[in-house]
């Protein structure tokens, strides 16, 4: 079975990933393929909107497929994930900034590649059991695929806290925070789904789409610019320790967790990109952190204790207030000819 299907089906370019198994993670076969037909669908007018979606109910796309990168990382070459990255990013854009409707329909888990994917859709639907986060600094990586630009423009300090704590987002939460437009329980999918392909007409969405069940963010927003607002790493934990209460007690726990470095670079990457809130901006800086994720990152640590040797025990380069300003500004400085391109 193809690990992804893509075909024309009535006025609408479908784009289905076939991949359930693997909580339908993006190669960088399926990421080519990806673009080759966006590229082709541009200029073919029986073509007039995009659709992606996915088998399965447990993920729209949990993310990339990044067992590769780590064994390229391991044997030393880079090279190999600069330009899955690089190749990633510039579909990103392409998507962000196409010019036919494009709509998603994210159930389950949507992480990192599959935010890059969906929510960089024009109409982005999700349901009852959808499920949104960036959980990069976990692995040793910042939020990239261009989430920092959502991130960015998430309401108050949202993006710092949804970035650096890899909170997970409920249809209700990720509409607020700006990954996702409409609800509609996914038993109304299938039927949407062929209205769009028949019609072409976004304006179906609007009509289907309900009101979405409560998240829990918009109750946080107060606690989250408090802690969130302080520009350094180090400062965010000292007030936790600070403060006893369950938010305070939750957020400490969340950061406790992940890449001190990735953190402290989330932290200058939402700021940066906040100045420039543009999705090329958005990428440009990410690509300046992921180039150097492998050598000079926790990205390989990361991923051998969440995904080889499924430890949970990662071993960090810096302690959680360790971490300079001037370790932040070399992670992030800009590359020279190794900068992104969009060629």
């Amino acid at each position: 079975m193809s690990e992804i299907d893509i075909r024309i089906e009535g006025r609408a370019g479908r784009i289905t990933f076939r991949r359930p198994g693997a909580l339908n993670a993006l190669t960088y076969d399926m990421l080519r393929r990806i673009e080759a037909a966006l590229d082709g669908w541009a200029g073919d007018n029986a073509v007039e909107m995009v659709i992606f979606d996915a088998e399965g109910d447990k993920a729209f796309c949990a993310g990339g497929d990044i067992a590769d990168l780590y064994a390229a990382g391991r044997a030393g070459d880079f090279a190999f994930g600069r330009r899955f990255w690089r190749d990633e990013y510039r579909l990103n854009a392409k998507l962000a900034e196409y010019a036919k409707p494009t709509v998603s329909f994210m159930q389950g888990f949507t992480m990192g590649g599959g935010v890059g994917i969906g929510c960089h859709c024009s109409h982005r639907i999700v349901g009852h059991g959808s499920k949104i986060a960036m959980p990069e600094c976990g692995i040793g990586l910042i939020p990239d695929v261009g989430g920092s630009m959502i991130l960015a423009t998430a309401p108050g300090r949202m993006g710092e806290y949804l970035g650096m704590t890899a909170t997970r987002m409920g249809p209700g939460d990720a509409i607020l925070a700006g990954f996702a437009d409409h609800f509609v329980p996914e038993t109304g999918w299938g039927d949407l789904a062929a209205k769009l392909t028949e019609s072409a007409d976004a304006a179906v969405i609007e009509t289907t789409a309900e009101a979405p069940p409560p998240g829990t963010l918009e109750q946080r927003q107060g606690d989250i610019d408090d802690f969130f607002s302080r520009g350094q790493l180090g400062d965010i934990l000292v007030a936790l320790d600070a403060t006893e209460t369950d938010f305070a007690a939750k957020a400490r726990e969340a950061l406790l967790r992940n890449s001190p470095l990735s953190m402290a670079c989330t932290l200058e990457l939402v700021a940066r990109v906040r100045a420039n809130p543009t999705i090329r901006s958005a990428l440009a800086q990410e690509y300046r952190f992921t180039w150097r994720a492998s050598d000079k990152g926790d990205f390989l640590e990361g991923i051998r204790a969440a995904i080889i040797d499924k430890d949970r025990n990662p071993r960090w380069q810096h302690g959680p207030t360790a971490v300079t300003a001037e370790t932040v500004a070399e992670m992030m400085a800009p590359l020279g000819d190794n900068d992104m391109s969009w060629e």
